[in-house]
């Protein structure tokens, strides 16, 4: 009879995990957005206004999914219209009023200023949460550069790892949030990547920053697999 006991232990462990383990991650790609990132669940994708440091609405996307307790997000923040949202709002300031109107170096509006600080205000906006920022760094993906950065103490006790990058115009929030005790969001966080503008996986040979001149693509096609950029086919919508 003992014989039979590990057998049946066996069968109860594989009969308790099986659903813990049926979700399968998935490969998400937004060709709209210009990124690729592992989800837990095909992400919900929610209309979204961000106002940006010198007040412009910009438009932008949320996409999130969770699997229980934990979340996951990637916010895409457009700011292709900055220029010409600040520069029209610059023209009802005040006569005289530098701090609205700016200036050669800023750009009317500030829209320069706006635009290269992108990076820092949405870092700030993420440190003035009611939680303990425990980490923050430079960072890159796909020698992209931003920000990371790791909240901990959460109103719920969760920590959150997060990241902020701009790519062509485009802020990028990502963020993985899970209970207290469980590990990082790994899965999620490390498989950031870019798209080109066909939806092949982009990555540079020397550091992208949003403000010069972008350095010279890796050299790749459809279904590549180099760095963290990863799809199969252009347009791929999951993998």
């Amino acid at each position: 009879m003992r014989r039979l006991i590990p057998f049946f232990l066996a069968a109860v462990m594989l009969t308790i995990s099986a659903p813990l383990f049926a979700q399968e991650w998935i490969e998400f790609a937004s060709l709209e957005d210009r990124f690729t990132c592992n989800f837990p669940t095909q992400p919900k994708v929610t209309e979204t206004t961000y106002r940006s440091e010198r007040g412009a609405d910009l438009p932008g996307r949320i996409y999130s999914a969770a699997q229980g307790q934990s979340r996951y997000s990637v916010t895409v923040i457009d700011y292709s219209q900055i220029q010409r949202i600040l520069t029209e709002k610059s023209k009802t300031c005040p006569a005289g009023a530098e701090t609205c109107i700016g200036g050669a170096a800023g750009g009317e509006g500030h829209w320069k200023s706006d635009l290269r600080g992108a990076i820092l205000y949405a870092t700030w906006q993420l440190m003035k949460r009611d939680a303990s920022v425990t980490s923050l760094v430079w960072n890159f993906v796909d020698l992209v550069e931003g920000h990371s950065l790791q909240l901990t103490n959460n109103a719920d006790k969760s920590r959150t790892f997060a990241g902020v990058y701009m790519h062509q115009n485009k802020l990028y929030i990502i963020e993985g949030t899970v209970p207290a005790g469980y590990p990082e969001p790994g899965l999620f966080q490390q498989s950031v990547g870019w798209l080109d503008e066909k939806g092949v996986g982009l990555r540079y040979l020397d550091f992208y920053s949003n403000h010069y001149p972008a350095p010279t693509r890796v050299n790749r096609t459809a279904g590549q697999e180099l760095g963290q950029g990863r799809i199969d086919a252009p347009g791929a919508n999951p993998r």
